[in-house]
């Protein structure tokens, strides 16, 4: 293959690998699994990603039983190429480390010019987003009901993530509070 799969062109492939759907019925497991968390896809963008990969060759339209009513959709699978580059990619991403760019730490590594008063309440607003994403991942997860075991992993990894940065994120708070904290976190210089 010459060019390596984006992480949305794999997530289509995977699912594609998976089972033959069109593209509504990929959009719809993508918000049913909560895939948008941790990959940039919108719906528009799945029927371009889907031209891109049958361009490349990884898909092609398979023959699938037409709906009684509606118009016909064009329901896609891959090709064998197309599972062999499924499976190289999906193996390096699982192994290689790979940098993540959290806007955060932008933050962070601006914070002396964030007055105190304002910092605390960034962080407050950060600390209540944090609890009602881990609750609607968890609450999507358990409404799920049985999961395959690799759907269930990518639930507990994204929540095993925010409830490490809630930890973290509670103890700097707690830092921040103490009273002879004469670290420069709290600068506030204009």
């Amino acid at each position: 293959m010459a060019a390596e799969l984006t992480p949305a062109e794999l997530t289509l492939l995977g699912l594609l690998v998976e089972k033959p759907r069109h593209g509504y019925e990929l959009d719809e497991v993508i918000s049913t699994r909560g895939m948008r968390e941790w990959t940039e896809m919108g719906f528009s963008s799945i029927y371009y990603l889907l031209t891109r990969l049958r361009d490349r060759g990884l898909i092609t339209e398979v023959d699938a039983p037409r709906a009684a009513r509606g118009k016909a959709r064009r329901v896609y699978g891959p090709t064998a190429e197309g599972r062999r580059a499924c499976a190289r990619a999906a193996e390096a991403a699982v192994a290689e480390l790979r940098p993540v760019f959290p806007p955060v730490l932008v933050g962070l590594a601006n914070q002396p010019v964030i007055p105190p008063e304002r910092l605390r309440a960034a962080l407050d607003r950060r600390a209540a987003a944090l609890t009602a994403k881990i609750a609607a991942i968890g609450a999507a997860r358990d409404a799920q009901g049985d999961l395959p075991g690799f759907v269930r992993a990518i639930f507990d990894y994204t929540l095993a993530q925010l409830t490490a940065e809630q930890q973290w994120l509670a103890n700097y708070r707690a830092e921040l509070a103490t009273p002879n904290n004469t670290s420069d976190q709290e600068g506030g210089q204009q």
